[in-house]
């Protein structure tokens, strides 16, 4: 293919000209007057104007800045069974060992927070330190004769 072969997909269409003389005169298809008469004039379409009435942000309280805080760190949430399947009997549960054992992965190189949630059971003893515990995660670990620092 060549330059010259080149051929446009869409036809080239110019705008109708209207009122430079020629078949359309007088209001030139204008009606008399008004806004829509008058050059450069393009209303905006009505179901915009409905929409940028509606108001844009719900669900934050009066003030935004106040009630969303972007820089919470949120924790990692494990499971009990979690636990009972990654960990020996007599094993210390931390962060660190966490990410050892390959059951949570760092976050900018760093162990995240932990929460651990009693969903599933335990039987082995667990001494766990440094993380968030649910009320029934922590009913099952000292059932199980493990400990919580």
């Amino acid at each position: 293919m060549q330059l010259h072969e080149l051929k446009p997909t869409a036809p080239r269409k110019t705008a109708k000209r209207i009122g430079r003389g020629g078949k359309r005169g007088k209001t030139s298809g204008k009606g008399h007057k008004g806004q829509a008469a008058r050059t450069g004039n393009s209303t905006r379409p009505e179901m915009r104007e409905i929409i940028k009435k509606l108001p844009k942000l719900r669900g934050h309280g009066k003030n935004r800045a106040r009630t969303v805080n972007s820089e919470r760190v949120l924790p990692v949430v494990i499971n009990v069974s979690a636990l009972e399947t990654a960990f020996e009997a007599g094993a210390v549960v931390s962060p660190k060992s966490l990410v050892t054992a390959g059951v949570i992965s760092t976050t900018r190189k760093q162990a995240p927070k932990v929460k651990i949630l009693g969903n599933g059971s335990i039987t082995k003893k667990l001494t766990i330190e440094d993380c968030q515990l649910s009320q029934s995660a922590k009913e099952k670990v000292e059932k199980a004769g493990g400990s919580v620092k």
